[in-house]
């Protein structure tokens, strides 16, 4: 039996294990005392931080909108998405702006982050799996681990951190809620 003959369940840790083998270069940053990695092909461009616009009846994690050169960009509380405190604004946090996969083009978004560190060559030697307990958010979110001298960094999965059908559906619960109350 072929690989791609494999039921679903069968195959995800085959998928899985694709998934992982990618070199590639990476944009990391810290949150919250964690060092965490994107894809540097899935990022735009970075920027100082700015006050956002509030936008009323979003999840507690969308921070607001801002305007980058005429575009109306989301901007999402990393730290308040992966389940944790809001970011603590500090002079070094920044605004990273990627590119999400929408039904027919690339939708820019920006992640608030403490820092932005640097960008490094991680070949996929060096990416374990994401464990399977103990990492305090959903697994799906996790790319995968790469290993360092002190400790590891956390990949992200920017096609599902950020994937824009869930952010709508949990948009539009606040403001179902809202309502409700």
């Amino acid at each position: 039996m072929a690989q791609t003959d494999l039921v679903p369940a069968a195959r995800a840790p085959v998928l899985a294990a694709e998934r992982l083998a990618v070199d590639g270069q990476y944009l990391t940053f810290s949150l919250q005392g964690e060092i965490f990695g994107l894809e540097i092909l899935r990022v735009r461009e970075i920027i100082g931080y700015t006050q956002p616009t509030e936008i009323p009846l979003m999840p507690a994690f969308v921070h607001g909108v801002i305007n980058l050169r005429g575009s109306v960009v989301p901007v999402i509380d990393l730290a308040q998405r992966l389940g944790r405190g809001a970011t603590e604004l500090k002079a070094r946090t920044c605004i990273v702006i990627v590119e999400v996969d929408a039904a027919d083009s690339a939708q820019p978004m920006g992640i608030l982050v403490d820092a932005v560190d640097s960008v490094l060559d991680i070949g996929a030697d060096a990416i374990e799996p994401a464990p399977a307990f103990g990492s305090g958010m959903r697994a799906q979110f996790i790319r995968g681990m790469a290993r360092r001298e002190q400790g590891f960094i956390v990949l992200l999965e920017v096609g599902h951190v950020f994937a824009l059908d869930e952010l709508a559906a949990l948009a539009r619960g606040v403001e179902t809620a809202e309502a409700q109350a």
